[in-house]
């Protein structure tokens, strides 16, 4: 298990990394799922806690493996019976979170995803042994995650409150770790293939959404298809699609390989993104539900489930891409604009719009945002033909 070069050509996503991407569409289907039913009775504080806290160690198992094998992906066969134990660790992990969100119940949870961490320590340990330069790297790596699951499994025996400020704790331990085991020698991460895995994920939490507002729908259209059903489920649809132009108008794998320092901002960062892209299915489905059941939350609420999201996911994509690229895709002042515009419409609902106009309202600045970055891209590509 030698390390892969950072410059290899044409480096590109394995099936194995698909097929391992697959098992998370479960689990995070499970948490944005979950995240719905808690905004829907207006419970979302407490859901939205218990949906950060799932969804982080979904993100955070997933980050590991892909930037591991973007360095040491040799696709032998322990490295594929490993990825095969992670595999089952989501697994587990998904079948835990109706229990994280309805009794605070960690169990599950923690269990699958030490089981997923487990696998990783492995793998960095066969790393160390087999790639001299980067031992201490791949050492240091293993000890701080095998201390950190103990913590992990630790805090399941701990009061309520004390689990609670524990697990925020581990966070920052767990997020301290690569800073910490890079130290010695950073590894050797592919620019393009490590943008094209985001890139990948991306749209595993786009297509979540959709089958969230999807399976919401149904019940509707079953029926009897009316208006507000098609206003909802094309309102919903569009707003997915322009965040998917949006995320993928930035090319990122050339600006990770220009500013290989920023990996640790831009990874950790879409925690972020897609947190509110998930957000924004539940919101979604939350909309959809609207036209079939009462629920306990306001028009105003489900607007805004919606909404911000909508508006984090802008500024987030801002604040990620905007360091990489000398020459911005989209500019501060238009995300600033486009996010004040969707506040005023979620409070709209609030005021008495009905439901799916706003939501079909809320497409106007994140199409604006998307007209005028094809105006930007189309008036640069006219200067750069021209000679001279």
């Amino acid at each position: 298990m030698g390390a892969r070069s950072a410059d290899e050509s044409h480096r590109a996503a394995t099936p194995l990394e698909l097929l391992f991407d697959l098992t998370f569409v479960v689990a995070v289907a499970a948490a944005a799922a979950e995240l719905a039913h808690a905004v829907a009775d207006d419970h979302v504080g407490d859901g939205l806690v218990s949906f950060l806290m799932v969804f982080f160690a979904i993100w955070w198992a997933w980050m590991n493996f892909t930037w591991f094998a973007s360095a040491y992906d040799c696709d032998d066969v322990p490295y594929r019976l490993l990825t095969l134990l992670q595999m089952g660790g989501v697994l587990v992990l998904a079948a835990g979170v109706p229990a994280a969100f309805e009794d605070s119940d960690f169990t599950a949870v923690t269990a699958g995803y030490v089981i997923m961490r487990a696998a990783m320590v492995t793998q960095w340990l066969r790393a160390g042994h087999s790639d001299p330069a980067s031992r201490a790297t791949a050492y240091r790596y293993a000890a701080g995650t095998v201390v950190i699951q103990a913590g992990w499994l630790a805090r399941l025996a701990l009061p309520e409150t004390a689990g609670f400020v524990g697990f925020f704790v581990l966070v920052v331990l767990e997020l301290a770790v690569p800073l910490w085991a890079e130290r010695p020698t950073g590894t050797t991460w592919h620019p393009h293939h490590i943008a094209e895995r985001y890139g990948l994920f991306t749209i595993i939490v786009l297509g979540e959404s959709v089958l969230a507002a999807s399976r919401a729908l149904t019940p509707a259209v079953e029926a009897g298809v009316t208006t507000d059903a098609v206003l909802l489920g094309g309102g919903g649809l569009a707003a997915l699609f322009g965040c998917w132009w949006l995320y993928f108008a930035a090319p990122a794998g050339r600006g990770l390989a220009t500013h290989r320092g920023m990996s640790f901002y831009w990874g950790y960062g879409h925690y972020g993104i897609f947190a509110a892209l998930a957000v924004l299915g539940a919101g979604l489905e939350v909309t959809a539900e609207t036209l079939v059941h009462d629920i306990h939350a306001s028009d105003g609420v489900a607007g805004f489930a919606v909404a911000l999201p909508l508006i984090a996911f802008l500024l987030l994509l801002w604040a990620l891409h905007a360091p990489l690229e000398a020459a911005p895709v989209t500019y501060l002042g238009v995300v600033v604009a486009a996010c004040g515009a969707l506040a005023v419409i979620a409070w709209t609902a609030a005021a008495g719009l009905a439901l799916p106009w706003a939501v079909v309202l809320l497409n106007l600045p994140i199409w604006a945002a998307i007209a005028l970055q094809v105006i930007v891209d189309d008036r640069r590509a006219r200067t750069s033909t021209v000679p001279g």
